[in-house]
């Protein structure tokens, strides 16, 4: 008696704690009649019994043709649900006794829904269960462990059939091994209209209180007189519309006030509510341009554009003369040698100097643009330098290199790219013009400007 009491106690704090945690608020509670069968070894060797296998052999199988097994169960929650059985049986003449004993189980099993893993199957119910029970075998009894599954196969939202199967594991004065198959009806009830109004609790949308079927179950109850009860109006003390819970849209725009970051102006809902005059996604209270189109970037204005060649200032190279993007809005002067030695003629120096002249600067200013402007065709150009026979031919040499490096770094101070220009020095070997006159001197003191191919 002490382990049915042991099994009783577990039951109390159990069904305590379920009262609070019930899963099924409309049907919590499920009672489950019929008959079982138990298959019980009862010869003392282990070669044809329980004791150490289970052949499956059913020559100890008992039935009680009526009703032989009771079970109550009370769902906890989360799938999991509390389980007492009580089934009464007989054994044949067990153990070399005369006559056949009775048998008599009282379990208690934790019974888990599989469902609640893998998701409703309509009427099939399965489920998996384990616990302890005292179990009476004639005048002796003895705590056991239950293990098992089964299914309920639900005919009606109230009423299935049960079909279990287990296995048990009974310590009496002498230990066996056991399983208990049981078929029955079952029936799951509980209160499904806590709040007593008629409506089901699962249709109910004010379950804990008494209201009436045209509210969905909630009192007839409107501080704001808007058509929508106060149990279901998020907005319960401002007049608003049923298609919005009962919250208002002052400025019919679809966006309820509360979201509506313009509530008295209409606007756009992927905005939250407020206006976008000229559609450029920049709503008007946060766009600098609020008639003009422009993107979010540039706080809903267009960039400016100088030139109104179509290359915003931000990346046109050009910014008051107007090009093609294609040029990143330069002009399109394309260089060929002609145009080159045509802007370079008079580029000279005054005798044994490399200096660059005051006209001369102008020359070359004119030069860096037109090289600049076509920075994105990659031409190549050899700056020469000359001399007249004036001096050394030593001497000319490197006077020559002097004045075509004169030029480079002019250039790159331009802005012309360093590695388009390469710089060659020929001395007085290359004049084109007599070296007998002070006119034609100076005419071969000169840098001229090659594209090379």
């Amino acid at each position: 008696m002490k382990h049915l009491k042991i099994a009783v106690l577990a039951l109390l704090l159990i069904a305590s704690y379920s009262t609070a945690n019930a899963q099924d608020k409309e049907n919590p509670w499920m009672l489950n009649f019929g008959t079982n069968a138990i298959d019980v070894s009862t010869a003392s060797d282990a070669k044809s019994g329980y004791f150490g296998s289970y052949d499956f052999n059913g020559n100890d199988v008992n039935v009680v043709p009526w009703l032989s097994r009771i079970s109550v169960n009370r769902f906890l929650g989360k799938g999991f649900s509390l389980e007492v059985a009580g089934a009464v049986n007989k054994i044949d003449r067990p153990w070399g006794a005369g006559s056949d004993v009775t048998f008599v189980g009282l379990d208690l099993n934790v019974k888990y829904d599989l469902n609640n893993a893998f998701g409703q199957t309509g009427w099939f119910d399965p489920f998996l269960y384990a616990g302890i029970g005292e179990n009476w075998v004639g005048s002796k009894d003895g705590l056991g462990f239950n293990a098992g599954a089964g299914f309920n196969a639900w005919i009606s939202d109230k009423v299935g059939i049960n079909f279990t199967t287990g296995y048990k594991k009974v310590n009496t004065p002498i230990d066996f091994e056991m399983y208990q198959h049981s078929v029955g009806l079952t029936w799951r009830f509980g209160k499904s209209d806590s709040d007593g109004d008629g409506v089901r609790d699962k249709d109910d949308k004010c379950p804990d209180v008494a209201g009436l079927a045209e509210f969905d179950g909630c009192p007839d109850t409107d501080s704001d007189n808007d058509g929508v009860s106060d149990c279901c109006d998020k907005c319960p003390e401002v007049a608003g519309l049923a298609k919005f819970d009962g919250c208002p849209d002052t400025d019919g725009d679809g966006v309820i006030d509360m979201k509506d970051k313009c509530p008295t102006v209409p606007g756009e809902m992927k905005l939250h509510g407020c206006p976008d005059k000229d559609k450029d996604g920049v709503a008007d209270k946060d766009d600098a341009c609020p008639e003009v189109p422009g993107p979010k970037t540039n706080a809903g204005c267009p960039f400016k554009d100088t030139d109104e060649d179509g290359v915003i200032d931000l990346i046109d190279r050009c910014v008051e003369v107007p090009g093609p993007a294609s040029n990143e809005g330069c002009p399109e002067i394309f260089v060929d040698q002609e145009t080159v030695n045509e802007a370079a003629k008079g580029i000279n120096f005054d005798t044994g100097k490399s200096t660059i002249r005051p006209e001369v600067a102008t020359i070359l200013d004119h030069v860096a643009t037109i090289l600049n402007q076509n920075q994105n065709l990659q031409f190549r150009f050899s700056i020469d330098g000359h001399t007249d026979n004036t001096g050394s031919d030593a001497r000319n040499l490197e006077l020559s290199k002097a004045r075509a490096n004169s030029v480079k770094t002019y250039l790159v101070n331009k802005g012309v790219d360093a590695n388009r220009l390469v710089t060659k020095g020929f001395g007085e070997a290359s004049p084109i013009d007599t070296n007998a006159t002070k006119e034609g001197r100076f005419n071969n003191r000169r840098v001229e400007i090659n594209e090379i191919k």
